[in-house]
């Protein structure tokens, strides 16, 4: 399967702008061959998580999922985007969403950890573990951003059945480490393919690293970015996490009942 992930810069509260920018990327992916397009975390709002909160109506919310379904089915292709999610308790999270070639919704996500003080003003961290759907014939699953960067998310996945990890994120410069050590880290440990999709330049004042990468299950780089805007695209062999787990068994042989009693 043929993954592309979207390295960009949006435009902070220009959903439209934003969009359209999603939707040339959706049609440069489809026409390569790719079967799904990772976008980055809150891109169709930017990522300014005060200016979202405080300027983003929720009865717009719909609309934006629409259109973004919509860019989907119209170029057959399945996408990965992020957008507020506002609980019927009134809470509001950082969400992802999978929507396949159809338009249909397979899979939503929020974010457990939030980072910072502008996130934790604006959103609630979530506590549901990452779920895992069957996305033609791979085990999906997604986290976002700064979950990634605990094992405990990236592990939860990979127990669940997870082969193939989609993260939209929104990682800031100086964070160089995380992209190129951190997740080829966590996609060995967990022995899965992590596709992490980040933006470019700046936005509300926050610049942002790039750096965009897509790791296979034994750690290998399978492809990267620099800082630039771009597609990234690289080929997830169905069979990659299986030969991984069957070599070196991190996942069968775990001792979870020993690491609770050490955590008491």
């Amino acid at each position: 399967m043929l993954l592309a992930l979207l390295q960009a810069n949006a435009l902070v509260m220009d959903v439209d702008a934003n969009c359209a920018a999603i939707d040339e990327a959706a049609g440069a992916a489809a026409a390569a061959g790719a079967a799904v397009l990772l976008t980055p975390e809150l891109f169709p709002t930017g990522y300014a998580p005060g200016r979202v909160r405080a300027e983003l109506k929720p009865a717009a919310l719909p609309g934006i999922r629409a259109k973004l379904a919509g860019i989907a089915r119209r170029h057959g292709i399945g996408l990965v985007y992020s957008l507020p999610r506002v609980s019927t308790q009134g809470e509001w999270h950082i969400s992802a969403t999978l929507v396949d070639a159809a338009g249909n919704n397979l899979l939503t996500y929020d974010k457990v950890h939030l980072f910072g003080p502008d996130e934790r003003a604006a959103f609630h961290p979530a506590a549901r573990p990452p779920a895992v759907v069957n996305f033609l014939g791979i085990p999906t699953s997604m986290v976002i951003c700064y979950d990634v960067e605990f094992p405990e998310s990236v592990r939860a996945a990979a127990v669940a059945g997870a082969e193939l990890l989609l993260v939209p994120t929104a990682l800031a410069h100086g964070f160089d480490d995380v992209p190129q050590v951190l997740l080829r880290a966590r996609a060995l440990e967990s022995q899965l393919t992590i596709a992490y999709a980040n933006h470019t330049g700046v936005e509300e004042g926050c610049r942002f690293l790039g750096g965009s990468v897509i790791a296979g299950p034994d750690g290998t780089l399978l492809a990267g970015a620099g800082a630039d805007p771009r597609l990234v695209y690289a080929e997830v062999d169905e069979g990659a996490a299986a030969r991984a787990r069957n070599q070196i068994p991190y996942l069968a042989e775990r001792r979870p009942d020993v690491y609770r009693s050490w955590d008491s």
